[in-house]
């Protein structure tokens, strides 16, 4: 990946995106917000740098909203937590003024951040918020960053201890949910992943 820096990255600042920040802070838990916001950053470095067109408010909200069914008050005992999260995403995004099949797209985007591999022509979003959380979440293409751009956005926006919060989340989900995408993570050794994450050695 060629040097890049977070302050050449496109990060929406209009009305939706501010509300999208407003409503995943007043939810999250700070290390989860700023996992939120890391997704992003991830996820749009790695877009500019493999010149993969995206649009950077639809990629933003779905990072910032791609685990928001994590949240107790949005859980759900019963759908996927990423299938729960695309449909607050789209509500959301209705309040917006999102036309219909924006919000469609944006759903889309967060429940295909959970597959192994979500083609890049069909769903450049989505391809690259799943690359992005897995980035994240156990390490995958960490290395493929410049040294300098990750020390950049950990140094911005901290791990926090993410891991130690994640893994029991996505136990929980397993442990309600044993079909789910988050039972088959667990069931496939996540635990040995995220304990190995080459970014938490960096904080």
């Amino acid at each position: 990946m060629t040097r890049t820096t977070l302050d050449a990255l496109p990060v929406p600042d209009g009305a939706t995106a501010a509300a999208a920040l407003e409503v995943a802070a007043a939810h999250y838990s700070p290390a989860m917000l700023q996992h939120a916001q890391r997704s992003y950053l991830w996820a749009a470095a790695r877009g500019t740098a493999d010149g993969i067109p995206f649009d950077p408010e639809l990629l933003y909200v779905a990072a910032l909203f791609h685990d928001i069914a994590l949240v107790p008050v949005f859980d759900s005992h019963t759908v996927a937590f990423e299938e729960a999260g695309g449909q607050v995403a789209a509500v959301f995004a209705a309040g917006a003024g999102w036309p219909a099949a924006r919000r469609t797209r944006l759903a889309e985007v967060i429940v295909r951040h959970m597959w192994p591999e979500v083609e890049v022509s069909a769903d450049p979003e989505g391809h690259l918020l799943a690359r992005a959380t897995a980035t994240e979440i156990v390490g995958r293409e960490a290395d493929s960053y410049p040294a300098a751009f990750r020390a950049e956005v950990l140094e911005r926006h901290p791990r926090l201890g993410l891991a130690g919060e994640f893994l029991p989340c996505f136990e929980a989900q397993a442990a309600r949910k044993p079909e789910s995408s988050a039972a088959g993570a667990v069931r496939s050794g996540l635990a040995v992943r995220v304990a190995a994450n080459p970014l938490d050695s960096l904080t």
